[in-house]
């Protein structure tokens, strides 16, 4: 179903940060970091959602000097 792989992408591309810190320093080689059997426009549209949450949430902070 759709939503299913959309809700992987969402999740892999959220963890995809973890899984890349883990992968440079040798670790979790078991997990991989995108999830190529599940590829898909679905898939790939969570992901890409999953992995840019964290730099656009923080581009939404503002300061509120003045």
């Amino acid at each position: 179903m759709w939503w299913q792989d959309l809700l992987w992408g969402i999740w892999n591309g959220l963890t995809a940060w973890i899984v890349l810190i883990a992968h440079v320093f040798g670790q979790w080689s078991e997990f991989p970091f995108y999830n190529s059997a599940r590829a898909g426009n679905w898939y790939d549209f969570g992901y890409l959602l999953g992995m840019g949450s964290p730099v656009l949430g923080g581009l939404g902070v503002r300061s509120k000097r003045r």
